[in-house]
């Protein structure tokens, strides 16, 4: 079996799991963010899809939809965008990493686990036992050597 269709079987169970139809549009978009293998805009899932295959508000809806549905992680990274990411067998749910934009290209990064603390080594108290996403920003190397 090739490795495409491996990837469409895993996202058909993974529908049905939650009890979602598999139908063509989610298995395309699903398939768009697998493949990219870090989070995108809707504008980027569309220029993914075949040119004219799905309109853009079913795309938006589908998006919105599996992320209620906890199949992706849905987030702004303080650029007032949306992205969203797969949670699959690459990334399971609680794989919470932290990401990195670029604010030259707009560029988004999956970082490898980080921790955070103070420069003393220890937590601050507000932080225990808080619900903490870190989001990166900068510009990355591609950017900086450009300039």
């Amino acid at each position: 079996m090739a490795p495409l269709d491996e990837v469409r079987q895993e996202i058909r169970a993974l529908l049905r799991k939650q009890g979602l139809r598999a139908t063509a549009p989610r298995i395309a978009v699903l398939v768009a963010l697998h493949e990219c293998k870090r989070p995108m805009t809707h504008e980027q899932v569309m220029g993914s899809l075949p040119d004219g295959a799905f309109d853009k508000a079913t795309v938006w809806r589908i998006l919105a939809d599996l992320a209620d549905q906890q199949l992706l992680r849905r987030m702004d990274l303080g650029d007032r965008v949306w992205r969203y990411e797969l949670f699959d067998a690459c990334r399971p749910i609680d794989d919470d990493h932290a990401h990195f934009l670029c604010d030259t290209c707009g560029d988004v990064s999956c970082l490898p686990p980080l921790e955070l603390r103070a420069r003393d080594g220890g937590l601050p108290e507000m932080l225990r036992g808080a619900d903490v996403q870190l989001h990166v920003r900068g510009t990355c190397a591609v950017c900086t050597a450009a300039k």
